[in-house]
């Protein structure tokens, strides 16, 4: 009986999210930077933008490799048609709450996933929206405070107090809110030969 190769995995990325998420269906990958620019277009929308910038991080990776399946992920917020993105500073987190406040925002996270022994592609863009509660301007500066969201797109931690922040979430997999659709990319691993349930 011949015994099937399971690829290895790759990350392109070295977010401690997105790796916290992918430790949920395996331990076994490694993670790489990418190092792209990651500078929007001008007139670009999120779709195009999430779905670019996942791809470009999937490929920098994919060619310093020989084999392996690499991963690709990049996520904004969209608010009244802006994209929205990680705030870097307490003052710029408190304001970005604070436009949320009482209002719908979406979330958008593109997906890529390159079998490297044949250069496949696959790509998905993942979509969710949140509804924040009316925050007054003390509970999203304790908020703030106490998580320090600097580096999240729409400044909070869906995982950890942030949920904290909503009224209501709509979407077919939380995971997409931290970073990566792990349902749908589950489904693209599986197509491109690597299934966690047997993998480790």
């Amino acid at each position: 009986m011949t015994q099937t190769t399971i690829p290895k995995l790759w990350l392109a990325s070295t977010s401690e999210y997105r790796k916290a998420i992918l430790s949920k269906l395996t331990k076994n990958f490694s993670c790489q930077n990418p190092n792209i620019d990651e500078t929007v277009h001008r007139h670009e929308l999120a779709s195009t933008l999430v779905s670019r910038l996942a791809l470009a991080k999937a490929q920098a990776v994919a060619a310093t490799l020989s084999e392996g399946l690499v991963i690709g992920s990049d996520q904004v917020a969209l608010f009244q048609g802006a994209i929205i993105g990680k705030p870097h500073s307490f003052d710029k987190a408190i304001a970005q709450l604070q436009r949320f406040s009482g209002h719908k925002v979406q979330f958008l996270t593109g997906l890529a996933v390159i079998n490297v022994a044949d250069n496949s592609i696959q790509q998905h863009i993942e979509y969710f929206d949140v509804w924040f509660r009316t925050l007054t301007d003390s509970e999203i500066i304790r908020y703030v405070e106490k998580e320090q969201p600097l580096d999240c797109a729409g400044s909070f931690k869906v995982e950890g107090l942030g949920i904290a922040l909503f009224d209501k979430l709509s979407g077919d997999d939380p995971n997409s809110l931290i970073g990566l659709p792990l349902l749908k990319l589950n489904h693209m691993l599986i197509n491109a030969g690597y299934n966690a349930l047997i993998a480790d």
